[in-house]
């Protein structure tokens, strides 16, 4: 059996992990535009990803264990083709740079990917999920991967919103935040307005609402261009943000259970949109003009 090479960071005190612990704080990564990717499948798709509009590449530098470069020797393939630079490094600097209590032997230092909002409604959308403060990053994350499983063509945060590279929310998201278009730091008033004029139809999912989703499938009402937005994980929509959509819609509770989760109700919302879209006379069928 060949011997494996020494891990080339060992310190936590060097100068590189000493930069990537500190990208576990919002602030640190905000000054940097830069975030920490954990675990093979993240670190995957964002090597997928490749260059950003300026011309750098969307992964930065990644740290792996021996026993993780065994594993994932086409990644780390990919990566060096890319000229990524990849660090053999050891336990204890992975259990560092990672906020996850037993890491997969695999991180990366990552640029932001996030897009300006005018891009988003540039490409005339169809479907799209608005996170209205939606302060839980497993949420934020997971609805991501929602709306990328559902053919959304974007996602936006409002301004009271998770940051979108909270550890946790990148974790969540499995790679969807490289799937898809993902503006961050709207204003909700912005984002309805932005989106209305782009010739989508505004729904606040809320579980008060006084239209029921089930007839706004009976209805045909869901096979244009929509924007669902989705509210906090306490208290849902404030009045003010029902008051700005076009319609305010519940998911209708048919046992006996008290409501859904976040994430839930955002799946069942979003597929609902994405079947409709698909069915006939939907707007997936009609060509869109870019």
């Amino acid at each position: 059996m060949p011997q494996q090479p020494s891990p080339e960071l060992t310190s936590l005190r060097s100068t590189r992990v000493s930069a990537a612990r500190r990208l576990s704080r919002r602030a640190q990564r905000g000054k940097e535009r830069r975030f920490v990717a954990e675990g093979p499948q993240a670190v995957r798709e964002a090597v997928a990803h490749g260059t950003l509009p300026g011309g750098e590449h969307a992964v930065v530098e990644i740290y792996t264990t021996a026993e993780a470069a065994e594993r994932h020797p086409e990644l780390l393939d990919h990566a060096r083709a890319a000229r990524i630079p990849v660090l053999t490094a050891t336990d204890e600097v992975i259990e560092a740079v990672c906020q996850t209590v037993t890491p997969q032997g695999i991180a990366a230092v990552c640029r932001f990917v996030d897009t300006g909002f005018e891009q988003v409604l540039a490409a005339r959308p169809r479907l799209v999920a608005v996170l209205a403060h939606v302060r839980d990053p497993g949420n934020a994350g997971t609805v991501l991967r929602t709306a990328d499983a559902a053919g959304a063509d974007a996602v936006v945060l409002t301004d009271g919103s998770v940051d979108l590279y909270n550890p946790k929310a990148v974790r969540a998201s499995v790679g969807s935040l490289y799937h898809l278009p993902v503006a961050v730091g709207v204003p909700v008033e912005l984002a309805v307005k932005g989106l209305r004029d782009a010739g989508v139809r505004i729904l606040a999912a809320d579980g008060a609402g006084a239209r029921d989703l089930d007839a706004e499938l009976d209805d045909g009402a869901l096979g244009g261009p929509t924007a669902w937005v989705f509210g906090n994980e306490a208290w849902g929509l404030p009045e003010a943000t029902r008051a700005l959509a076009d319609e305010v819609v519940r998911v209708p509770i048919h046992g006996h259970a008290e409501s859904l989760n976040l994430a839930t109700a955002a799946a069942v919302c979003l597929y609902a949109s994405a079947r409709a879209q698909r069915a006939s006379g939907g707007c997936r069928e009609q060509p869109v003009i870019r």
